[in-house]
């Protein structure tokens, strides 16, 4: 059996048990489970159902829920204990790995789809990837789009040191953008279909154009060792919530601006080009993520070389 099929099965046992797990050790349970969240994606969804809530009530856990502006932050608060899990693209985990944060990996999202890209004002006279030769670029250091840029510059014939990357989180990066500071903006969404309610936003290319990757969901290692019962149900519940979403699209919209604060129309733009599901993280998962955190080191971008699959959590056998 491959060490794939050995973590899925765990995983598909642990889900199967619910709680089952956690209730062994129902005394040792934390009295809150704080998750941190983007402003996209499944976990919006989970949040706004209480999927969770409802999983781990038996428990006596309350969830407490986090919202942060991008990857990189948020794992930086799971490292110093301010969360326990949460939920972010494939390249932040890379970075908190290569910096000593004991994350595991206990989930997956689908590949994604066109909800990440490199944008430019629509009168600019950048035309493709290729033109970005010696411009400035807004991206989110160490995030899911600092991957797509080093990737679609690679696939246009540029190294990454062809461009000057302005790194800016996305609040900032967005004023940056509308006011002429950079030539383009590498974003996902909701901030990428914010900005193309705007009639002088231009793609250059997207995630599934470029290379689609996974968003992940990550825990502190010592508490999916200490409460992998509470961990499996999150899991679980998500994946009811991703089920949910992809049957109920037109509903999905409504979800994500009572939860974001992001208007409905804009919304409506993410949920129609998102993907929904959640299951283990494959062998192949795996092998893109290795391949890109060594992009990231041999450009000199990452500290020191890493190994994913050390960051590999395998439910235990109930």
């Amino acid at each position: 059996m491959t060490t794939t099929r050995r973590r899925a099965a765990a995983l598909i046992l642990a889900l199967g048990a619910g709680l089952a797990t956690g209730a062994a050790a129902q005394d040792a349970a934390p009295k809150e489970f704080r998750i941190g969240y983007q402003k996209v994606g499944v976990v919006v969804v989970a949040r706004r159902q209480g999927v969770i809530e409802t999983r781990l009530a038996p428990q006596g856990v309350a969830v407490r829920w986090v919202e942060f502006q991008a990857g990189p932050p948020l794992l930086e608060a799971l490292h110093a204990g301010s969360i326990d899990l949460g939920f972010a693209g494939d390249t932040p985990p890379i970075f908190a790995q290569a910096a000593g944060n004991d994350l595991v990996y206990v989930g997956a999202s689908v590949l994604s789809g066109d909800g990440e890209a490199v944008v430019v004002k629509a009168s600019s006279a950048i035309r493709t990837v290729a033109d970005l030769k010696g411009r400035t670029v807004a991206v989110a250091r160490g995030t899911s789009s600092h991957n797509l840029l080093v990737t679609a510059l690679e696939k246009a014939g540029l190294a990454f040191s062809d461009v000057r990357p302005a790194y800016l989180l996305p609040s900032d990066a967005g004023a940056a953008f509308a006011n002429g500071s950079v030539d383009a903006w590498v974003i996902w969404d909701p901030y990428l279909a914010l900005a193309q309610a705007h009639d002088d936003t231009r793609v250059l290319t997207t995630s599934r154009q470029t290379h689609a990757v996974s968003d992940f969901f990550l825990a502190r290692r010592s508490f999916a060792d200490r409460y992998p019962g509470i961990v499996t149900a999150t899991v679980a519940a998500l994946a009811d919530a991703a089920a949910w979403a992809e049957a109920h699209r037109d509903q999905v919209a409504q979800v994500l601006s009572s939860v974001t604060g992001v208007p409905y129309p804009i919304e409506t733009v993410v949920a129609a080009r998102s993907e929904f599901g959640v299951g283990p993280v494959t062998d192949a998962l795996a092998a893109k993520q290795q391949s890109t955190a060594d992009r990231f080191h041999r450009l000199g971008l990452l500290p020191r070389p890493i190994q994913v699959r050390d960051a590999l959590w395998t439910p235990p056998r109930t």
